[in-house]
């Protein structure tokens, strides 16, 4: 279940329809959909597609993407600090960018100015988002450095970050926000 915190309100919501609402407002997409699969924290990519494709095949075909794949961050995996590190800076990318909760927690950050506050959404298990494309955002692991995700794309060349050395997240990346 998300959570939407505003920091320079010292506002947060749980209330999903509420966090729903105030990401429509805001052009971002969010929806829940059951996440009932266990996972190993090393459990494959083709494990967790294969657990999701009666939700994400309709989905995808909807909606025009063309691929997925996952991405899996926990504790005990090799060069966590360098990953995390490349999502942690304000950036755009050129399609959207979706993402399937199916286990742990990530906060994504938006910055989407014209007298809207930054604001993060603390997405766990069963909480899908979709960032438009061009929107100023940033993401983050989680102290907990967990998370398992399904990513969909119409191509993944569309996904590369366009980072806008703006510095706006440094401030707020020094929170420490969890759920």
């Amino acid at each position: 279940m998300a959570i939407l915190h505003i920091p320079d309100q010292d506002r947060r919501i749980t209330d999903q329809e509420e966090i729903k609402a105030f990401l429509n407002e805001r052009g971002v997409w969010f929806d829940q959909w059951e996440a009932n699969a266990e996972f190993a924290p090393d459990a494959d990519q083709e494990t967790v597609l294969k657990a999701y494709e009666h939700v994400l095949k309709p989905y995808m075909n909807q909606n025009g993407y063309k691929t997925a794949d996952v991405i899996s961050v926990h504790p005990n995996i090799e060069n966590k600090d360098a990953i995390r590190t490349k999502f942690l800076t304000e950036h755009t990318h050129s399609e959207d960018e979706v993402r399937f909760f199916v286990d742990g927690e990530g906060l994504f950050w938006f910055n989407m100015e014209n007298d809207n506050p930054v604001f993060c959404v603390i997405c766990q298990k069963g909480d899908l988002i979709s960032v438009p494309a061009n929107t100023k955002h940033w993401f983050d692991f989680g102290p907990k450095m967990s998370v398992k995700a399904i990513r969909v794309f119409i191509d993944q060349s569309g996904w590369v970050p366009h980072y806008t050395t703006s510095g706006v997240d440094q401030k707020y990346n020094e929170l420490g926000l969890s759920a």
